[in-house]
This record gives structure tokens, sequence and C-alpha cells, in this order.
């Protein structure tokens, strides 16, 4: 294994769901009713994508910039008293470290919310290169985010190995043909069937067997 690849929101830190109210509460304040699950089911990617694919041309991309910052904004008063890493992910950071393995991050979310996370929680010393929505053009599922990073760490994607727990972000990694592990914090297994490359599914990482599942 060459180097892993994590995604952030829901991969590292449980909250998406978290992100699901801010987004409802958000949208409800736009004239947009969704409930909890259609928010989860479609909202996904990077804020201004989203804001464009639920509202078409109705707000210019600095009311889309702004509606998107409130969202974050929202997202993180709530979030803040509650965040820390999903359960196992400490230790197996250390023992990747002391492995030796490139670790970087790939995450749709804005760069204030990777900052959020991993300022606050003092993760920043394990990651490089670390990728954002502001980093690519095009959000998940296009794999631009991935073979950006797989390019910068000068490695072969096949080579590599992704974290990811949506739908969309597994989209990615498979077509950047990314071996990858699913956390299944937000969504079940069997919404990932038209995936392939996927090694494993696991709740937390504490289930993970560095000896076994990071073998190419």
């Amino acid at each position: 294994m060459k180097a892993i690849i994590f995604d952030m929101d829901g991969t590292m830190v449980d909250n998406m769901m978290v992100h699901h109210r801010a987004w409802q509460r958000k949208l409800s304040k736009l004239g947009l009713e969704m409930d909890l699950e259609e928010v989860r089911q479609s909202i996904h990617g990077i804020n201004e994508e989203i804001l464009e694919r639920l509202f078409g041309d109705r707000f210019t991309i600095e009311e889309r910039r702004q509606i998107a910052k409130e969202k974050e904004l929202e997202y993180q008063e709530i979030y803040k008293p509650e965040l820390k890493l999903i359960e196992g992910l400490p230790t197996f950071l250390q023992k990747l470290k002391e492995l030796k393995i490139p670790l970087a991050i790939g995450s749709a979310a804005p760069p204030e919310n990777v900052d959020f996370v991993l300022d606050n929680l003092n993760l920043r010393h394990y990651f490089n290169p670390v990728f954002h929505s502001k980093s690519v053009k095009e959000g998940k599922p296009h794999p631009e985010i991935f073979l950006k990073i797989t390019d910068a760490l000068n490695v072969n994607p096949a080579d590599c190995l992704v974290f990811e727990d949506t739908p969309a972000g597994a989209g990615a990694a498979h077509r950047a043909g990314i071996p990858m592990i699913i956390v299944t914090t937000t969504h079940a297994p069997e919404e990932f069937t038209a995936f392939n490359g996927i090694k494993k599914f696991i709740s937390n990482y504490s289930e993970i067997d560095i000896a076994i599942d990071l073998q190419s």
C-alpha cells in the first residue's frame, strides 16, 4: 500500500447527520422543505453545486457562496461540542504514521470545515496533501480530487486505498481506479452495489486489521 486517502465528513468524524440538519434548516429558510431522508439521499458534493442543482439560476454565484458559508457556520456551531474522531481512528492513524505510509485527505467539504476538524483535533501533522472542495473544479462522484492526490504523491491509483462513506465518494474512488473501504456511518452496504473495488465495510476503525486489510 503506497498511500491512504481519507474522505473526512462521515469517514473520519461521524458528522453527516449534523450536516443534514444544518442543510434542512437552511433550505427551509430558502423555501424548500425536505425531510432528513430526502436530504440524506440528495445532498452531496460541493455546496455551490448542491445549490445550483436544487435552485438552478435562482441565485448568483456570490449568493450561492454566501448561503454555503452561512450553512457551514451553523454546522460548526452545532457540532463543535461533539467533535471527535470515529472510534479506533486515533490509534489507526498513529499506526499508519509508524509504518510511514503517506496519508492524504480528499474531502468534498469546504476548506473552513476541513480546517475545523484538523485544527480542533490537532491532526494536521498526519496528512499531506490535504485537498478540499476548492482544490477541484468537479465534485464527487467525479474522480478529480482522488486523481489530483495520486498525482501529487506520484503513486499509481491502484496502489492506494480510499476510506469513504457515501455512494458519491465511492463513485469517485471507483472511477479513479482506487480500492476502497467503506465506513457505514450514514449509508448501508446495499447502497454501494454499483461499485467495484470495495475491500470491506466497517462501522469504525477498530474493525481494521492492518496486516490483512491494507494488502493491495
